[in-house]
């Protein structure tokens, strides 16, 4: 895989440990010197930043998914075209907003950093602006990198003003730390849409971790991506991890990365198929209190 795709499937910023399993040194070498990958500091990667030129064309903050990136926090797509805040009362002419996302909005100075939104309002305007997945993604990688916490993030959304606050005091409350990337981010909001699907990120079952499990249902769901396959010890250890699994009676789901982040219905429909099989499964209880001795952690 090329670099730049593997950056992309990384949600934007990634170390090396992360790149090496979806592409190779030669690639991201090329990638760099095309000027497509930046290197930020020792080891680590990410997208060319978007939206300072911008921002100080129209006397504005850079803000949204492009303030997400500035503080690389993993996103599920990149911004398509700069996002810039600018003053409430600004009157800006249409040609000059030309290929920017405008919004409107008198800052506080404890939300603006140098001409970027804070790490805790850049989380909040993208759960008030973004789709769930995507806002929950951002949400989740500043909470797994201990950029913020869950009660700062409270505090800024519920002093945002009514349109959008209750979306953004949503994406507080269901964000997790737990979520290793975008991937599983949008992977567990798909199971939160499905009746009778509890899925918990990050469940350790007897030697094993797993991406997303429902210990009741015997259910662990998976964020396949091939790169994590790319050797054959990777490959051996999955399949005697998932053998072990399938004799301690669990089912396990695995979904790909395009699956996912492209058709998240295809994967909502399969999920709700699984969950009805496993609640009219006449071992059901029988399983569950097997789980529950063997002291499954969430």
């Amino acid at each position: 895989m090329d670099a730049l795709t593997a950056l992309h499937r990384c949600g934007g910023v990634a170390t090396w440990s992360e790149l090496e399993r979806l592409t190779n040194r030669r690639m991201l070498n090329k990638a760099i010197k095309l000027g497509v990958v930046e290197k930020r500091g020792y080891g680590r990667y990410a997208l060319p930043l978007v939206g300072n030129p911008e921002a100080e064309a129209l006397r504005g903050v850079v803000s949204g998914l492009s303030a997400a990136r500035h503080w690389d926090l993993k996103v599920k797509l990149e911004p398509t075209r700069p996002v810039v805040t600018v003053r409430a009362n600004s009157a800006i002419a249409r040609e000059r907003r030309e290929g920017v996302e405008v919004h409107w909005d008198d800052l506080p100075d404890e939300d603006v950093v140098d001409g970027v939104t804070s790490i805790a309002r850049t989380v909040i305007d993208c759960a008030r602006w973004l789709p769930f997945d995507e806002a929950v993604s951002v949400a989740d990688s500043a909470l797994r990198f201990g950029r913020v916490s869950r009660e700062w993030l409270r505090e800024v959304a519920a002093r945002m003003p009514r349109t959008g606050r209750s979306r953004a005091l949503a994406v507080v409350a269901f964000a997790d730390k737990r979520a290793a990337n975008p991937f599983e981010s949008c992977l567990r909001v798909i199971c939160s849409r499905v009746p009778g699907l509890r899925a918990v990120p990050q469940v350790q079952i007897g030697p094993h971790r797993v991406d997303l499990a429902d210990s009741e249902l015997g259910l662990v769901i998976e964020a396949e991506s091939f790169g994590f396959h790319g050797s054959v010890e990777l490959f051996r250890a999955d399949v005697r991890r998932y053998t072990w699994l399938a004799t301690q009676r669990w089912v396990v789901a695995r979904f790909l990365w395009e699956d996912v982040m492209h058709k998240p219905e295809r994967v909502q429909t399969s999920l709700e198929k699984l969950v009805v099989i496993h609640q009219a499964c006449t071992c059901r209880t029988f399983v569950a209190e097997g789980r529950s001795r063997r002291s499954v952690v969430d």
